[in-house]
């Protein structure tokens, strides 16, 4: 039995909490490879909604196992949160939530030393979230972090003191910084005591037994593929490897193990924060895409930039990601269009590609675009791709024949119910 993968194709936002709660019907177990509380999982069904930044995707299907892996950082005050709003909701989660051993923890100084380095920056700010994620994942490559299994260790208080007073010596090279230190302090000591009753297990073994086994599991990424530490618009990127490569090292699994990879992309173009865009709308129109899509950031609410689609930016990801199979969403989003554009090619030093250069961050590019005729109306109770309007139909059959990969998916809004199965293969059987 292989793992199945679903992530994002541009720079996050891609809609994967809904795709991952409709598709994890069809799994029995749905594991996060990598990220942390710097995601936001956002899924409508029932007339609620609900965002998720630790905690799989899957967890409100009854009886799917959920595991957040060894890839992905945890700071155990918003697990808690997010726990306390599953309780509310009336949620079976302690015998289905896993917590694999090996996953780093993102202490309260993480947090600190996260505001006060991109305060320092001043306007060559990277657009962190804040989350502490960044000075985690380099307390990991440093081989100094502590880990979900070390709450359990009898020197625990001694190794958290020796590396909380390892960054206090750190924020002496930055400027002051406003943190309530001993009361995030408290909060985070108190959220222990949750993650001491969640089930630990050692998350590598686990899912290869469970491989071994016959079930069938769903890898859940984080951020999109275009913040990867190491394809991604660097430095505007993320701290681990977002894509299809970062489940191996993310769930403990070898290559061969990786089976269908369902690449999501929105049917226009979104970023939040700082970064190179190249399709960026700074207009009246990018605006509008804004508005008409509710473009705020799940985990900050800050504004998204929008633009239109980028297709050399997707071939791209859709290379390095080993995509099978394509999942758009927010097609609803362009109901009012006129007329809608694509970036097919660029313009750098009088050249055209459709290649990504080195670095994009500095690099004069501009797209070369292709109209596509709007189609003007509502998509509200379609439930099939035939029953799309021509010009839709047209607009996504243009970006599955440029992309080379087939649709199988198309997302007409965010509610659970709002999404058109283009092809069967997407449901494990």
């Amino acid at each position: 039995m292989a793992i199945d993968v679903i992530l994002g194709l541009q720079w996050g936002d891609e809609g994967k909490g809904k795709i991952v709660d409709y598709l994890a019907a069809s799994y029995d177990m749905v594991a996060r490879f990598q990220g942390g509380p710097n995601a936001g999982h956002t899924l409508k069904f029932d007339g609620k909604k609900f965002v998720l930044h630790t905690v799989p995707s899957g967890i409100f299907r009854p009886g799917l196992l959920n595991l957040i892996g060894n890839g992905v950082v945890i700071d155990p005050i918003t697990l808690s949160a997010e726990i306390e709003e599953l309780e509310k909701a009336g949620v079976d989660y302690k015998d289905r939530l896993l917590l694999a051993k090996k996953a780093h923890l993102i202490l309260p100084t993480h947090r600190y030393l996260d505001a006060a380095s991109e305060s320092a920056k001043g306007k060559a700010k990277i657009g962190s979230t804040l989350k502490g994620i960044g000075p985690t994942y380099m307390d990991k490559t440093g081989r100094n972090g502590l880990r979900v299994g070390d709450i359990s260790r009898n020197n625990f208080k001694e190794r958290y003191q020796a590396l909380k007073e390892k960054h206090l010596s750190l924020l002496e090279i930055y400027p002051p910084t406003s943190f309530a230190l001993e009361e995030e302090e408290q909060k985070w000591m108190d959220s222990l005591e949750l993650l001491r009753q969640l089930k630990q297990v050692d998350g590598e073994y686990y899912i290869n037994h469970a491989l071994r086994a016959g079930k069938r599991i769903l890898a859940e990424g984080a951020q999109g593929s275009m913040l990867d530490i190491d394809f991604g618009t660097f430095p505007f990127v993320t701290s681990s490897n977002t894509i299809t490569a970062g489940v191996c090292i993310g769930l403990g699994v070898s290559p061969d193990k990786i089976g269908e990879v369902i690449g999501i992309s929105k049917a226009y173009c979104t970023r939040v924060g700082s970064g190179p865009f190249p399709t960026e709308l700074e207009n009246a129109v990018g605006e509008r895409l804004r508005t008409e899509g509710g473009e705020f950031g799940a985990t900050t609410g800050r504004p998204r930039r929008c633009g239109w689609l980028d297709l050399p930016q997707l071939k791209y990801t859709i290379m390095l990601n080993g995509v099978t199979q394509l999942a758009i969403t927010k097609i609803d989003v362009l109901n009012a269009f006129e007329e809608i554009e694509v970036g097919t090619a660029y313009e750098i030093d009088g050249q055209t590609t459709q290649e990504l250069p080195y670095d994009i961050c500095d690099q004069p590019i501009q797209p070369v675009y292709k109209a596509h005729t709007g189609w003007q109306q509502s998509l509200e109770g379609i439930t099939t791709f035939e029953e799309l309007p021509q010009a839709a139909r047209d607009y996504l059959l243009a970006m599955e024949k440029e992309l080379g990969v087939p649709i199988s998916m198309v997302s007409t809004g965010p509610e659970r119910n709002k999404l058109i199965v283009k092809a069967r293969r997407v449901v494990v059987e």
